[in-house]
């Protein structure tokens, strides 16, 4: 699979919004694509998956979807608390098993977790899936965008700026691998960022 270069867009993402789904039909959507393939969003905490999905889904008529509020919904608690009682293990084989029911979902945009791509399991899903857009940001934005957020249990350490340095360092390969397209963030507003994106989505065929 062949990423391509980083496009520069996206203006810091606003906050989160807390609902697991966005049905994106209550307005006239404002552009189409050809196909009805799922289009899943990857990047590290902070990187503006939410914010960007659900405007995109909004834009294209699409289903949003957050698997981190998906996952919530399953368990009927917040992630930091299935951190707390099963740990990160636990909490990575419940989030594999919600991203290989939500991935068979046709014509929505999917907001995966920042770590989804860690199991292979995983990035196979993704990548025979759907279309895989990774928001690239560096580590003093995803910083600024998460150094006040509690529902992050990755970062509750000591040096959580080196933690995201670190983490990205691992992650990026992966990130990389199963990205059909990049996008920096953090250079324009997401609006713009949107309009700049669905044409590439158009043109877009996926190599199988």
């Amino acid at each position: 699979m062949n990423a391509s270069q980083p496009d520069c867009a996206a203006a810091a993402p606003a906050a989160e919004p807390e609902s697991a789904t966005c049905a994106a039909n209550c307005a006239t959507p404002l552009a189409s694509l050809p196909y009805d393939t799922p289009i899943f969003l990857v990047g590290m905490m902070g990187a503006g998956k939410t914010t960007i999905g659900r405007s995109l889904a909004r834009v294209l008529g699409r289903e949003f979807v957050d698997l981190d509020h998906e996952l919530e919904s399953r368990c009927g608690v917040r992630v930091p608390v299935i951190f707390e009682i099963e740990g990160e293990a636990g909490f990575r084989r419940r989030e594999a098993a919600a991203l290989a029911n939500c991935a068979a979902r046709r014509g929505i945009v999917l907001a995966t977790g920042g770590g989804a791509i860690l199991a292979e399991e995983n990035r196979a899903v993704l990548r025979r899936q759907g279309i895989v857009i990774y928001l690239r940001a560096s580590v003093d934005e995803l910083y600024r965008r998460t150094c006040r957020d509690r529902n992050r249990p990755l970062l509750a350490t000591a040096d959580p700026r080196a933690t995201l340095r670190d983490l990205l360092a691992r992650r990026e390969p992966l990130y990389q691998e199963v990205a059909d397209l990049t996008i920096e963030t953090g250079c324009i507003p997401v609006s713009t960022l949107v309009k700049h994106l669905v044409p590439k989505l158009q043109a877009y065929e996926k190599k199988t």
